[in-house]
């Protein structure tokens, strides 16, 4: 009887502390936020998840969906926001249900069909797939979850909940959020803003675009950005995938730090801890790349190949990183190399706007090009990126490789984006454009539209 009791109150004590949570996230609404280009899908009829590296920004994009909501007359009472990684509360399969149990308490009369509920960080509460899956199928359409880790949210929930769900990913700011958040008016038409345009784009390419350093005016950047890849090594890596070898594992993301942007052998990487009298198995570094990449510290991209399977399966790929201010911070020697900075730059711009890193190629053959864009398997764009091209040896070599790829893969759409030059280059039979990459950014970048039926 006596245990019985305890229950009891253990039960009511969490429901009351999650109907506190929803009740004083309804009191504060709307939350004083600075949109993001990213619009979330509403009344779509499929889970909404947003996934993406820690601290970019997930949760605001969340924010600035409820604001959209209350402004197309939705009421407070009808969100229902829960962040399950809040310390207060750890959610499990037995008390994820006191969720629903507290809104019913809390307004009796909302039907649930009319319930939008936002359930940030979702990986933190086990059991979580089924949860989901069940106020999906029994209570409402209206549901929007965010989390860390891609395959969490790319490939563990396709297969939880069964095509139920649409996928979106957050980045740390994009230029022109950059310029948003240091309120920079981005009309490079007029004169007097394309001179500060020119200055801001130099910082962000070097101090990235995670939102807290961009709002600190960069103040001890290198601290906070360390700290975020303590983090994300340790709670997302070393405790998620219960990693015992954690100096492999630090000297593996120093060796893909120091090749940044070049073509990269696990093999090699393997060849030289084992030259060190280090016991590795190769798998093991196959296996730290993928979690990288699931954890969105760090992306890789594949060598073209006209066979689409043999391209992935290729050893040798290349790879770039979440945030030129992160890469900047773990390995100094790149502070002052603007041209591997900009590169990572236009790599993470292209990603972008290619869901879950679809159609996008690096070139080797006799030359090498940065980047081959695809749409349905046609090459539709080749771009070289340079910070310069001041040197007439650097622009031979960037010509060289446009060509060279063009006229393997029949394209004719060749550009050279650069830090502030703009131009047009006869060569050979090709017109290759020369574009500053801070005018490009602006002009290009893909705003999606929210939807809303009524």
């Amino acid at each position: 009887m006596y245990f019985c009791v305890l229950i009891h109150i253990k039960m009511k004590q969490q429901k009351d502390l999650i109907k506190s949570l929803i009740l004083d996230f309804q009191k504060n609404l709307p939350l004083k936020i600075i949109p993001r280009n990213l619009a979330l899908p509403i009344e779509s009829g499929k889970i909404i998840s947003v996934c993406g590296v820690r601290r970019c920004g997930k949760t605001f994009v969340l924010y600035d969906t409820i604001n959209k909501l209350l402004k197309h007359k939705v009421r407070a009472e009808n969100i229902l926001f829960i962040n399950f990684d809040d310390e207060r509360i750890a959610f499990t399969e037995k008390n994820l249900d006191f969720i629903i149990q507290s809104y019913t308490e809390l307004f009796p009369d909302i039907p649930f069909k009319e319930v939008f509920f936002f359930f940030d960080e979702i990986q933190m509460a086990q059991g979580w797939e089924q949860f989901v899956r069940r106020v999906y199928d029994k209570y409402s359409k209206n549901i929007f979850i965010s989390g860390s880790n891609s395959k969490l949210l790319a490939t563990e929930i396709a297969t939880s909940l069964r095509g139920r769900t649409i996928p979106f990913e957050v980045f740390p700011l994009s230029f022109s959020e950059f310029c948003l958040f240091k309120d920079i008016d981005t009309n490079f038409y007029l004169q007097k803003n394309a001179a500060k345009l020119k200055n801001s784009f130099v910082e962000f390419n070097k101090y990235g675009g995670f939102p807290e350093v961009v709002l600190s005016g960069f103040k001890f950047y290198e601290k906070i950005l360390q700290e975020y890849f303590h983090i994300m090594l340790y709670q997302d890596m070393v405790e998620r995938y219960e990693i015992k070898n954690i100096a492999i594992l630090k000297y593996y993301i120093s060796r893909m730090l120091a090749n940044l942007s070049k073509p990269t052998s696990v093999n090699k990487i393997y060849n030289e801890i084992k030259s060190a009298g280090i016991k590795c198995d190769k798998n093991l570094l196959y296996d730290y790349a993928d979690m990288l990449e699931s954890i969105y510290f760090l992306q890789r991209l594949c060598k073209h190949d006209s066979s689409v399977l043999k391209a992935e399966l290729i050893k040798e790929k290349k790879a770039y990183f979440i945030d030129n201010g992160m890469i900047n911070a773990l390995n100094y020697s790149f502070t002052d190399d603007f041209g591997k900075q900009l590169e990572n730059t236009i790599f993470l711009w292209l990603r972008r706007q290619s869901d879950f890193k679809r159609d996008i190629y690096f070139y080797k053959g006799k030359k090498e090009c940065d980047f081959i864009l695809f749409d349905r398997n046609k090459p539709v764009k080749l771009i070289q990126s340079c910070w310069s091209l001041s040197d007439p040896d650097t622009i031979k070599r960037e010509i060289q490789g446009l060509t060279d790829a063009a006229k393997n893969l029949k394209c004719k759409d060749l550009t050279i984006v650069t830090s502030e030059e703009e131009d047009e280059i006869k060569a050979e039979n090709f017109i290759i454009k020369v574009v500053p990459a801070w005018k490009l950014l602006l002009e290009k970048e893909r705003t999606n539209t929210l939807s809303f039926s009524h």
